[in-house]
Formats: C-alpha cells, sequence, structure tokens
C-alpha cells in the first residue's frame, strides 16, 4: 500500500504516524506492513511490533528523502520505507541572533 498524504497509519505495537510527505513505496513494521488507523483489517497473525522506538512529535524520513511521517502515538516499531530504514530527521538549526 502506498505511503498516502495525510493518512494515519498503525503498526503491530500500537503507534501511530501520519504522512506528511507521500510517496510510491510501502512503509513497513520490520517485514509487517503499516495499515491505515481507520481500517477494519487485522495484522497477519505472528505480526510483532519491531526492535526500536518511535518517540511523540518526532519526524522521520526515507533515505532517498521521498517520504516523510510525524509520530503521533509513540511506541516499538522498526520504521522502514520500500524495505530501507527510515531516519529520524534532524531539527533545522536556527540563525543567530547576534
Amino acid at each position: 500500500m502506498p505511503a498516502k498524504i495525510g493518512k494515519i497509519y498503525r503498526t503491530p505495537g500500537g503507534a501511530q504516524l501520519i504522512v506528511t510527505k507521500g510517496g510510491p513505496g510501502d512503509l513497513t513494521d520490520g517485514a509487517a506492513a503499516l495499515l491505515l488507523k481507520d481500517s477494519p483489517e487485522a495484522f497477519a497473525e505472528g505480526a510483532t511490533a519491531g526492535s526500536g522506538q518511535l518517540a511523540l512529535g518526532k519526524r522521520y524520513r526515507s533515505s532517498d528523502g521521498a517520504v516523510e511521517v510525524l509520530i503521533n502515538k509513540p511506541g516499538p516499531c522498526a520504521l522502514h520505507y520500500d524495505g530501507q530504514p527510515m531516519e529520524l530527521k534532524e531539527a533545522k538549526p536556527l540563525p543567530s541572533s547576534d
């Protein structure tokens, strides 16, 4: 399922994220595909949360910069986009006010 901008996804571990910059690839928690928050679908039997921890309010981006997400409910997850781990997006430094 493509990462659609503005949609909220849930992970097997209970974390939730909203896509702020979408792309054609798939969002996963390790091998388990993320599901839309309002989807009646259930995760496949045996799907477990990844070993990483997503923190509330943090932004993550794909290695190629094609997709960005914002965490709106923290929880365990090994967040990937198209099989590649997503990285924490660092805040831009503000200019000095000398």
